[in-house]
């Protein structure tokens, strides 16, 4: 295991000066220090060591974790007075983040979020929770130097058998050159068999932990498959870009007659069938149809000879980066506009984004769009954020946006 970042005893704390725009930023509360806002070091710093942010007065405006090679090169910890950040500082955050999910969840939802980084105050960090596992993800070498000293706090404080470390594609080298840390390794606890077992309202998952997208399960659709349960009775499903056919087990649950699952992965259609059969003990899941296609979703929702009442569409992002963002904007219209030609009459269409370069509004725009050029009457049942354990504290974490349409002919 790794030991916390050790600096020579004459090595001064390292100082930043910045910008006085990133200063009025900082001070707003946004947790980036991007490394073209920094006019002045003291010294060159070290990833992973704690830096002293002082405004134009040279009085304390901000701490954080410093990031040698990231363009955003301080993941800022806290704003105001001067603090200390030590064991006992670690320990009031994580209480901190913890309580904000307590009475969130009963004893049939074993999967959530417990950190969920910078919108809980520990930017570039997450840990999710599958039953009984744990899933810590790094989006940031600032965080490895710091590896025991942050364990000893989350085991001390989180109940887990085992805890598993996944690694953003982006710092694996340096973990596993500079710290033997590797994606997928198992920090405390037995590695698991095969996927995790987890449920969530009382729907039971698998969790690929050790090497499935983001920590294992997409979490942050949990009240969007809940509602896709309540809206399914009685109905044809297509769930595009199904991934392990989540929104698909709740539809059939819900009392769809007929669900299908579309995606480019045979391996997360292998899932979703797996996921079907985790809860055959529910009589409707089990008197479900339940197909599994294996294309390109695009290019299948063009062609698709059938009508279904109910369309979920969620495809991964559209727009990985700000250039991207119109791009997205017309592919959105677009997608959505193929699926509703699928709807039957008196069909639904649930549209989702996990676009962050794609605000809220203008996806919404995007699919209304794509309904009024359809020609048929429709009208607006909701639009669904964040969850609760997935909280979107400042505008760049804004991802995850739903709309749910009804069309009447």
């Amino acid at each position: 295991m790794s030991k916390p970042a050790a600096h020579p005893a004459a090595a001064p704390r390292l100082r930043l000066r910045i910008t006085t725009t990133a200063e009025s930023i900082v001070r707003s509360g946004h947790p980036w220090l991007f490394a073209d806002s920094i006019h002045e070091s003291n010294r060159p710093g070290e990833t992973g060591e704690l830096a002293v942010i002082f405004d134009r007065k040279d009085k304390f405006l901000a701490i954080g974790l410093y990031d040698a090679d990231s363009p955003i090169r301080v993941r800022v910890l806290h704003v105001g007075k001067p603090e200390t950040i030590d064991a006992a500082w670690w320990q009031a955050r994580l209480t901190q983040t913890l309580a904000r999910r307590a009475g969130l969840f009963d004893a049939t939802t074993t999967g959530y979020r417990l950190i969920h980084g910078e919108s809980d105050g520990w930017p570039g960090l997450v840990l999710d929770k599958y039953d009984s596992t744990l899933v810590l993800k790094l989006y940031t070498a600032a965080w490895l130097p710091r590896l025991a000293e942050i364990l000893a706090v989350l085991k001390e404080n989180v109940a887990g058998e085992r805890m598993v470390l996944r690694l953003s594609r982006n710092i694996q080298a340096a973990a596993e050159k500079q710290f033997q840390l590797r994606d997928g390794q198992v920090l405390f606890g037995v590695p698991p068999e095969g996927p995790v077992i987890f449920s969530e309202n009382g729907v039971r998952f698998e969790a690929e932990v050790l090497r499935g997208q983001k920590t294992g399960f997409f979490l942050d659709q949990r009240e969007n498959r809940q509602e896709v349960g309540l809206l399914a009775s009685g109905k044809r499903v297509l769930n595009a870009f199904s991934f392990s056919g989540g929104f698909s087990v709740y539809a059939a649950r819900g009392g769809a007659t007929n669900v299908t699952d579309l995606d480019i992965s045979a391996h997360a259609l292998e899932s979703a069938k797996r996921n079907f059969a985790l809860n055959q003990n529910f009589p409707a899941v089990a008197a479900c149809r339940h197909e599994t296609v294996q294309a390109d979703a695009f290019e299948w929702i063009e062609k698709a000879p059938a009508k279904f009442d109910l369309v979920v569409l969620d495809p991964p992002s559209l727009a990985k980066r700000a250039v991207e963002r119109e791009g997205a904007i017309r592919a959105y219209e677009r997608v959505n506009g193929l699926g509703i030609k699928l709807l039957a009459r008196e069909g639904i269409l649930v549209a989702g984004s996990c676009s962050a370069h794609v605000p809220a509004a203008e996806f919404f725009d995007a699919v209304r769009r794509a309904a009024v050029k359809s020609g048929r009457k429709f009208f607006e049942l909701k639009t669904k954020l964040h969850p609760p354990d997935h909280p979107a504290g400042f505008k760049e974490a804004e991802y995850l946006k739903v709309i749910y349409l009804k069309f009447s002919t």
